[in-house]
């Protein structure tokens, strides 16, 4: 009995020395691991900013390019007919749209759902304003019917779409 408490008078301190180090160890490691995940975060959310940034400039300049006004005015030509119009616009709405697809890596969900859903109602705007015409019509006749149209609209799905753009991008900015 006298040589286990001998040896439990050397390795008692021994080990309550080893689980001290080993917790205060263990809480240096975690906290350096924590302060460098923090650091790899920092770093990858300042290069992600500009690239949120850029996302949201090209869904703007996206949304106005598709804007029916503006489809017009680059679209439309002296010798078109509406049916040519018509194509043209539907043809330029969602080659855009194609071409800006990979933005929605950038922004929410639900923006991204708010951009989808103003292309798609440009598309049906086309659609329906394009009922009862010839398809050998002049396009200036679709045109002034699509612009009058248009103008009467209370909020157009742009200018919605556009809203929703800067609303979310003000998160980003803190402005």
């Amino acid at each position: 009995m006298e040589v286990f408490l001998e040896i439990l008078k050397y390795t008692l301190p021994g080990l309550l020395v080893f689980l001290a180090s080993y917790f205060i160890l263990r809480k240096l490691v975690d906290s350096r691991y924590h302060l460098q995940a923090l650091e790899l975060k920092a770093k990858y959310s300042k290069d992600a900013i500009p690239l949120k940034l850029q996302a949201y400039e090209r869904l703007i300049l996206f949304c106005d390019r598709i804007d029916v006004p503006n489809l017009i005015m680059r679209l439309n030509s002296r010798d078109m007919s509406s049916a040519g119009l018509k194509s043209a616009m539907m043809i330029s709405v969602q080659k855009e749209y194609e071409h800006n697809i990979a933005q929605q890596l950038y922004i929410s969900n639900k923006l991204w759902q708010i951009i989808s859903l103003a292309k798609n109602d440009v598309i049906s705007f086309i659609e329906m304003n394009t009922q009862g015409f010839a398809a050998d019509d002049r396009s200036e006749e679709l045109a002034r019917k699509l612009l009058n149209e248009y103008g009467k609209l209370e909020r157009s799905p742009i200018n919605i779409a556009i809203s929703a753009i800067k609303e979310e991008s003000k998160y980003l900015l803190d402005v």
